[in-house]
């Protein structure tokens, strides 16, 4: 039976993709990330280069993904922040390794990041809440991330009471249960799209010092 309508479409949809590629990376996989980053960021088309898919598995195999927004790559690692009650958290709690995608589709790019997440010092967590702005601080006390909701109406009369409490302009405290995660690469992946899919792929791994990288092409 022919297929009409969306699913025609969708099997029909299909891209060429450029000629620019990978010929050359630095040495330091951080180094690379930090020069795409700029593109990206300089790219008109991506709305948020920060945005990144974080894959989680808990302690019983289930594998969840949702975006969240890399916060700092300082320190060895990527960092993002989060409720420490919501659904990522208690699955990082279970099983820390995870995985972050940047696709930034506009430029025929995706960067993979594979390793261990871990909870950063509070008073960096509470030095981040505090360049917050305040709708943003009200609604990290306002909201219990993952857990279920009666209504829209429940989350905003939580909102409204937090900022009754803490109005603007007055300095509003760190959540307790919030903070942040900071990544600690295995390996990052650089993928460039290509013509006719011959992509280049090039993987960092920590070499066995744990210290330095081994860079390695892959097949596409």
């Amino acid at each position: 039976m022919e297929e009409t309508g969306i699913r025609a479409e969708i099997s029909a949809m299909r891209r060429s993709y450029g000629e620019v590629g990978l010929d050359k990376l630095p040495a330091d996989p951080f180094a690379a990330f930090e020069e795409w980053m700029d593109a990206a960021a300089a790219n008109e088309i991506i709305v948020e280069a920060n945005a990144m898919v974080l894959s989680t598995s808990d302690g019983l195999g289930e594998i969840t993904t949702r975006t969240v927004l890399l916060k700092d790559i300082s320190q060895g690692g990527f960092t993002f922040f989060t409720n420490y009650s919501s659904r990522k958290a208690q699955a990082i709690a279970m099983n820390s390794q995870v995985t972050l995608l940047f696709p930034w589709y506009a430029m025929e790019r995706q960067v993979i990041i594979s390793g261990q997440a871990d909870k950063i010092a509070r008073e960096e967590s509470e030095s981040y809440f505090a360049t917050r702005p305040w709708s943003s601080q009200i609604g990290a006390w306002a909201s219990a991330q993952s857990a279920p909701l009666s209504s829209r109406e429940e989350l905003e009369m939580r909102f409204q009471g937090a900022a009754e409490k803490w109005p603007e302009g007055s300095v509003v405290p760190t959540p307790p249960h919030w903070g942040g995660f900071r990544v600690i690469p295995d390996s990052i992946e650089f993928w460039q799209g290509r013509y006719s899919r011959l992509h280049d792929r090039i993987r960092y791994h920590r070499s066995d010092t744990k210290t330095d990288w081994d860079m390695q092409r892959y097949f596409p």
